[in-house]
């Protein structure tokens, strides 16, 4: 299974939600391609919203830290997004990068690659924070078209890695093999999931009805899915 993974911050070794992604990574990738990127270091800088990449992605002023990335992101068969709680939320330099993708949201021209993708959001907090957390980044990958999405949020009850208590990292270890298992099932016929869909349809008849932006239309057109064809055929 070839994964990619955006990690939140540079924290490796004192950081819990980096050495879960390992343990998800050993169960995954079965000797396969990892790619990793680390931010704000391999995204750093803030979508400016000059609107650019609604009508061609690549004059994106920021298009030489993103190529690298949407292109490892296009060949995986898995996303893994780690971001530990900043104050309930994701950290500011995740929201960054997940800004510049605006364009590929499912209202405008999401990318028909990412319907047979799947994605994993793990997030971990000293205290409480990881649903809010995960929900920053669920919503994007739903509207990104990713058609399953698992997440895996949990309370450390350490400030690191190392103060987390080796019976819950343990408890940690068990769980991330048993949600391992059911990710390397679903990978076996990946088809997105109801919400994935719905919002698929509704976006679609917004495009057929109202064709409120030319370039969006366009797009859609061009793919053939204001018509018969949809973005998980495999034709």
């Amino acid at each position: 299974m070839k994964i990619t993974v955006i990690y939140g911050t540079p924290r490796k070794a004192k950081s819990s939600t980096y050495n879960i992604a390992q343990h998800f990574i050993k169960c995954l990738s079965e000797g396969d391609v990892v790619k990793e990127f680390f931010l704000p270091k391999s995204m750093p800088n803030f979508c400016r919203g000059c609107w650019e990449c609604f009508t061609n992605y690549t004059k994106c002023p920021d298009y030489e830290y993103l190529n690298p990335i949407v292109e490892s992101m296009l060949d995986a068969d898995l996303l893994i997004f780690t971001a530990p709680v900043y104050v309930y939320h994701v950290p500011g330099q995740v929201k960054a990068f997940l800004d510049h993708f605006g364009y590929q949201w499912m209202a405008h021209q999401p990318r028909k690659e990412m319907f047979s993708k799947q994605a994993l959001l793990i997030s971990t907090a000293a205290g409480a924070g990881t649903k809010s957390t995960l929900k920053d980044l669920k919503d994007s990958m739903n509207f990104w078209g990713i058609a399953n999405t698992y997440t895996f949020g949990r309370n450390t009850h350490g400030a690191d890695w190392d103060s987390v208590a080796e019976k819950r990292k343990l408890k940690f270890k068990k769980e991330v093999i048993r949600l391992a298992r059911e990710i390397k099932a679903d990978s076996l016929n990946v088809k997105p999931c109801l919400k994935v869909k719905g919002l698929f349809y509704i976006m679609r008849f917004m495009h057929k009805i109202f064709k409120f932006n030319k370039a969006d239309v366009k797009y859609w057109e061009s793919l053939g899915w204001l018509e018969n064809k949809r973005p998980w055929d495999s034709k």
